[in-house]
């Protein structure tokens, strides 16, 4: 079972006063999702329950889903998790939340995961260029640093560095 999960609750259980519902493993497909709450619904515990609502989720890496999302939104949200992990969850909270766009330009814009900017900076000149190791030290990387992310890159924290994008 993969990390992304979704609490889904049967709403005729819930306004009855029951709790039931079921955790279901987002890394599916949205039709199967789709079929495990209608095995869910038929289960039920009351009579023809048919209407469902998402109460609970975890391993979203802090992107938020409202009680109605789509299983489709869910699905690609959390196969994009499982494949690139927190750093897709950083781009698609700069994107306002906007899934297509973080789908098509994500792997064009992510750089990495580095220390800090300084890192960064040196990673990327120094993949580019040979500096000659008698001037490096005469390098300000802060201020390469700075330079790079006033416009063509920007950051989001990481659990232990940044993530770096590249602004398209």
């Amino acid at each position: 079972m993969s990390e992304a999960q979704i609490y889904v609750a049967d709403l005729a259980a819930y306004n009855a006063g029951t709790l039931y519902g079921k955790w279901i493993d987002a890394e599916q497909s949205a039709e199967e999702i789709e079929e495990e709450v209608q095995e869910m619904l038929k289960a039920s515990p009351c009579p023809d329950a048919e209407e469902w609502a998402i109460h609970d989720y975890e391993g979203f890496e802090g992107i938020k889903l409202s009680e109605y999302e789509s299983f489709e939104t869910v699905s690609k949200l959390a196969e994009m998790l499982a494949e690139h992990g927190a750093s897709f969850a950083a781009y698609f909270a700069n994107e306002s939340g906007d899934l297509d766009y973080a789908l098509e330009h994500y792997e064009e814009a992510f750089c990495g995961e580095y220390k800090d900017e300084e890192d960064f900076a040196y990673e990327e000149f120094t993949s580019c260029y040979e500096i000659p190791s008698h001037l490096e030290n005469y390098i300000d990387w802060g201020a390469v640093a700075r330079d790079l992310f006033c416009g063509d890159y920007w950051k989001a924290d990481s659990y232990g560095g940044i993530y770096v994008f590249r602004s398209l």
